[in-house]
């Protein structure tokens, strides 16, 4: 990781090897906290944020869900990111990390009157799953770590506590030789990766899963739209993973992951074996998307 010159805690600039917490600080007990994955980058008319609204909306959501009352508003918080990468002055596509923690005061499960701690972190950073991944696509295992069910957890948050489960369908996935894992629901159905969305393609038509049991996401939203620019039929049910097995084409969405295309499942070859012609179209117009080369969708960047 790059290091930044600030990290924003609180409403301060925090320079960023002295932007620590205390050992006991109650989220890194017990994982109540939440947090947001947002990307800036640099168009022909500097550093801009992509969809820093939604993004923002989504932290606050994540935080009620948990049963956090945030410090700041939605305003505070969209114009804090904004001053940070001011003050970091970034020469290269960045990466923002808004977390909202509970801090050091109490222990026990009880959290209601832990102090709420917000912290926002960026750095300069590229494609999550490799500059080669986005041209010829990864390999993917589905991963034998289930999607954490609905009836235990609250997939709708961007909570600290989920990420245990894709941590491990990660490692699994990695350790085995492929370069990210997806996962099944407790029925068996595909829920998503790691930290993305999935795609796949069959016969000229466009098919997610619904956000049953994994978080609603905003690029997954995004590319849909796109899609319905193109004129692309989209379905958004329930996939299995022979269907995958067959599909013609298939790719992860999200803030880190962009749009990857897969190659390969499960030692299964997905379609010709490399990023194919809907995934490419839906891929380059995403970039001009975020690059501000789109005038439709200008209205999605914040620039700095």
């Amino acid at each position: 990781m790059e290091k930044a010159k600030y990290i924003w805690m609180d409403g301060e600039m925090v320079e960023w090897d002295k932007a620590q917490v205390h050992i006991l600080t109650h989220t890194l007990h017990y994982g109540n906290g939440v947090f947001e994955g947002t990307r800036a980058y640099q168009t022909k008319e500097g550093l801009a944020i992509f969809r820093l609204g939604d993004h923002t909306k989504r932290l606050l959501n994540s935080a009620k869900i948990t049963m956090i009352k945030p410090p700041y508003s939605q305003k505070e918080l969209e114009d804090a990111q904004v001053e940070l990468l001011r003050v970091n002055d970034f020469k290269q596509n960045v990466y923002l990390r808004p977390l909202i923690y509970l801090g050091y005061g109490v222990m026990g499960l009880y959290h209601i009157n832990a102090p709420v701690k917000t912290a926002i972190a960026a750095w300069e950073w590229g494609s999550y799953l490799g500059d080669e991944g986005l041209e010829k696509g990864i390999r993917v295992k589905i991963s034998s770590f289930v999607r954490n069910s609905v009836k235990s957890t609250m997939g709708k948050a961007k909570a600290a506590a989920n990420y245990l489960n894709s941590q491990m369908a990660k490692f699994e996935a990695i350790d085995c030789g492929y370069e990210e894992a997806l996962m099944l629901d407790d029925e068996g159905f595909i829920a998503e990766g790691s930290g993305e969305c999935f795609f796949i393609v069959r016969d000229g038509v466009l098919i997610t899963p619904p956000n049953d049991n994994s978080l609603e996401s905003i690029t997954q939203q995004t590319v849909i739209e796109l899609a319905k620019d193109f004129g692309i039929e989209v379905q958004r049910r329930r996939i299995t993973r022979d269907e995958v097995f067959i599909a013609d084409e298939a790719f992860f969405t999200g803030t880190a992951a962009e749009l990857t295309p897969v190659r390969e499942v499960d030692a299964r070859v997905i379609g010709d074996g490399k990023r194919g012609e809907m995934t490419k179209k839906l891929q380059e117009k995403y970039f001009d998307v975020v690059y501000g080369r789109d005038e439709k969708y200008k209205h999605m960047l914040t620039y700095i």
